[in-house]
């Protein structure tokens, strides 16, 4: 089985760092968005193990969420998640995705501080964030995950660590924590706040490593962190390169073996009788990807791939990469310039 992505491009307010392709909430937009979506599940009429409602705010499609869920063939044990915008996880709408098969749900939480989430331009104070998760766990969903973001206007380590504390003592299993990084096609792109400089940001990630290690959340990639095994099964799907579907404006695919995109248009996909796939890249090289995936993991890659890449190792300093029971994986530090560590050993693959 494969996983299946839908993107939601709705929001009811784009924040300044976002990239994202998303557009302002309308419901008639989402029934017709809804309606879409059908119409390319019953065209690939695939069956999957993971269901992921990304966005945009993907809650806000809560109400068609069952009929899109009713159209796929989902396997009995899979994990399907809903991304959410605190402001919007009432008990009501929780309860219609549970009952619709959301078994996971995935919080914007960002900060615990208040002025960190205002400059943030989030629409939501972090007691909003704390009493939808704590509904949530209410109502039924034991698989919960929030965001963390680092290197944020006004974050210093005290505010982190603070942040850390009131996150953990949620009842959550998954934290995502995220170096923000500004794109030049937003509001802090084109107007960019005062951030944390390089180091400094560099120091605010190896403190959540090791703040959330202290609280029972093992790192398992370079952004993820999980406690007793609850590893975001989907996620795992991108980096461990199997199969997924992406459908709606802005999805991206790795199925039948090539990559393509939708475009980001609401009104093409809407449209259209089915969407229209831009391929990306018609054969893409195992290898390759499995190296430059698979070093995005703790767990590394094995050894039949990185002695491909051997001859690059003495170019990268020993405290950034380790290897253990023959697998190569990168260290803490070594996550923080894993793009300059995965292009220096790709630029020695060799074939064997």
């Amino acid at each position: 089985m494969i996983g299946l992505y839908v993107h939601v491009p709705f929001c009811r307010k784009k924040c300044p760092y976002c990239d994202f392709y998303s557009v302002g909430f309308r419901e008639d937009l989402a029934e017709q968005y809804a309606d879409a979506v059908i119409r390319n599940l019953r065209f690939y009429n695939e069956a999957y193990d993971t269901v992921y409602f990304g966005g945009g705010t993907p809650i806000l499609l809560a109400r068609h969420i069952p009929r899109i869920l009713a159209e796929c063939r989902i396997s009995a044990r899979a994990e399907i998640t809903v991304e959410c915008n605190p402001f919007e996880m009432d008990a009501e709408t929780l309860n219609v995705l549970r009952a619709a098969g959301v078994n996971r749900l995935s919080v914007g939480v960002q900060a615990a501080v208040d002025t960190e989430l205002k400059t943030l331009g989030r629409t939501h104070t972090f007691k909003q964030a704390e009493r939808a998760v704590i509904t949530a766990h209410e109502v039924g969903f034991d698989d919960i995950s929030v965001d963390i973001m680092l290197g944020i206007p006004e974050q210093d380590l005290n505010s982190l660590i603070y942040t850390t504390e009131r996150l953990c003592a949620l009842p959550i299993t998954h934290i995502s924590a995220y170096l923000l990084k500004i794109e030049p096609n937003t509001v802090f792109g084109k107007k960019p706040p005062v951030l944390p400089d390089d180091d400094e940001s560099a120091e605010l990630y190896l403190a959540a490593v090791k703040l959330l290690k202290d609280n029972a959340f093992e790192q398992y990639e370079i952004s993820n962190f999980a406690r007793d095994g609850m590893a975001s099964r989907h996620n795992l799907k991108y980096w461990r390169r199997e199969e997924y579907l992406g459908i709606g404006a802005a999805a991206h695919s790795f199925y039948k073996g090539k990559r393509f995109a939708i475009a980001r248009d609401l009104r093409e996909f809407i449209e259209s009788p089915r969407q229209i796939e831009a391929v990306t890249d018609d054969y893409p090289d195992e290898t390759e990807e499995k190296i430059m995936l698979g070093l995005r993991l703790s767990e590394g890659i094995p050894k039949e791939l990185w002695e491909r890449v051997q001859g690059g190792l003495p170019l990268i300093p020993e405290q950034y990469y380790k290897i253990e029971n023959e697998r190569l994986s990168l260290t803490a530090e070594g996550f923080l310039v894993s793009n300059g560590i995965i292009s220096t050993l790709l630029a020695h693959l060799e074939d064997i």
